[in-house]
């Protein structure tokens, strides 16, 4: 229970609070530090669910396995701007490995992909947008649903899109001067509907192509060796 609740502090308020920081009082000077600390923050969580020497060496080269899988497609698909396979690895990998190696996922795709697409005060909510939907997706009840039901596997792939756009359209609206204003975040979301339904749609096709190859996969590997 310590655990669970130490590691819901740092991902539900510690990290989003670095980010806040990030923007507000260091005026997006500081986004390379809060972005390494986040992912050192991400890290945590996982060694938190470590249990047996050799179940942690398998875990954690399977998580690097997805992580790379997820950067390298975001490189295949640079030119389609929002058609990406990223979410639906994080996803994935969360259904299968748990919501804290969600959120790890997530976050490390957003920042190690950004050394080729661009750091910048963006990448820390990235890492933040993407692992919050991993996140979510591993917690238990909601995984197995995803599991059992493709048409709750399709909503969520909407769901994590339309997620990712409101998330990242808060940075959108506090770059401009560090403040957050309703009114103007309202007009930054209508201006990015075009791209919120492409984020969902890429979702949907990505999570409906990979679910069974990777999903089948992951799946033989927790049970085999325990994870």
């Amino acid at each position: 229970m310590y655990k669970k609740q130490t590691t819901y502090l740092m991902i539900l308020f510690l990290i989003p609070l670095l980010i806040a920081l990030g923007v507000i009082p260091f005026r997006d000077r500081s986004y390379m530090v809060i972005s390494i600390f986040i992912a050192i923050l991400s890290f945590v969580p996982i060694f938190f669910t470590f249990e047996r020497g050799k179940t942690n060496t398998r875990k954690m080269v399977m998580l690097a396995v997805m992580i790379a899988m997820s950067v390298v497609g975001r490189f295949i698909f640079a030119a389609l701007p929002g058609f990406k396979p990223v979410t639906a690895i994080v996803v994935i990998t969360a259904m299968f490995f748990g919501a804290e190696a969600g959120f790890l996922v997530g976050a490390l795709s957003a920042l190690l992909s950004n050394f080729y697409f661009g750091q910048g005060p963006w990448t820390p909510f990235q890492m933040f947008s993407w692992g919050m939907i991993g996140f979510i997706a591993g917690l238990p009840y909601i995984s197995e649903q995803l599991k059992s039901r493709r048409l709750l596997l399709i909503l969520y792939g909407i769901f994590a899109g339309i997620v990712f756009s409101l998330l990242m359209d808060i940075w959108t609206v506090m770059a401009l001067d560090g403040t957050f204003h309703f009114s103007r975040y309202v007009a930054t979301v209508a201006l990015s509907l075009p791209f919120m339904a492409v984020y969902a749609v890429s979702n949907v096709i990505f999570l409906l192509l990979t679910i069974k190859p990777i999903g089948e996969k992951l799946e033989r590997i927790r049970v085999k060796y325990g994870m």
